[in-house]
């Protein structure tokens, strides 16, 4: 019985083998053209990635030369004498932010929004700000830019629309040093509108989000959190 049994799998898997042989020998043109293509595809895959990064590395190094000009006149975007220079700057940033994709665009944005805020041109500002979070949202600039879209939006008393970015940036995926304080402004802009219920949830949420061990490095969170607390007792009194 078990040479019996031991015949009939050989004879099984000779009939596999058989099937699997014919399979490869009527079809092999349409195996080979697959391999070819896989191999392709896995080529240009590597080509398209190195060029990626390539240009990456020139967009990151071009928007550092930016940035390097704009440190040079930081302490002038509002001084007349050095209008022409701000603005040449300006075009350029804007043209290169239009240009680009991720972080070398994102950080341009940025560099826009800064003179737009110092400035005080809060319309340009949060676009400028809006455009820098689009741009970087894969990066650790996208809830800084939310942030500062939201200030900007704040400053043309858009109060809903700094909510929003506000939220956008306490969820944002990438871990943002200013999210208590953004969560406390929530609250805050609430109870501007007059909604106390949001406005209490919105600091409940600080509290339970956002808890540290005291420390130095904790000292600022501490005092959003604090002032969280006192916000509640104020508007359930």
């Amino acid at each position: 019985m078990q040479n019996d049994n031991e015949k009939s799998g050989r004879e099984k898997t000779g009939l596999d083998s058989d099937k699997i042989s014919d399979f490869f020998q009527k079809n092999r043109k349409g195996i080979l053209a697959a391999i070819v293509l896989i191999i392709v595809l896995l080529i240009g895959l590597i080509v398209y990635l190195a060029v990626k990064d390539n240009l990456d590395k020139k967009a990151i190094a071009a928007v550092e030369e930016l940035n390097t000009e704009f440190e040079d006149i930081r302490y002038s975007l509002t001084d007349n004498a050095y209008s022409s220079e701000v603005n040449d700057l300006l075009s350029r940033l804007e043209t290169f932010g239009g240009n680009k994709k991720g972080y070398a665009a994102s950080r341009a944005w940025s560099l826009a929004a800064n003179i737009y805020t110092a400035r005080e041109d809060w319309i340009k500002s949060e676009e400028a700000w809006s455009k820098a979070a689009v741009a970087g949202d894969k990066t650790y600039l996208g809830p800084i830019a939310y942030f500062q879209a939201a200030i900007a939006a704040e400053q043309q008393n858009k109060i809903e629309q700094a909510i929003e970015y506000f939220k956008k940036c306490t969820s944002h995926s990438f871990e943002f040093i200013d999210a208590p304080r953004a969560q406390f402004n929530i609250g805050r802009l609430y109870e501007q509108l007059g909604n106390k219920t949001l406005a209490i949830d919105a600091y409940r949420t600080l509290l339970l989000n956002y808890q540290w061990e005291y420390d130095t490095f904790n000292q600022i969170n501490f005092i959003w959190h604090n002032l969280a607390r006192d916000r509640i007792i104020v508007l359930e009194m």
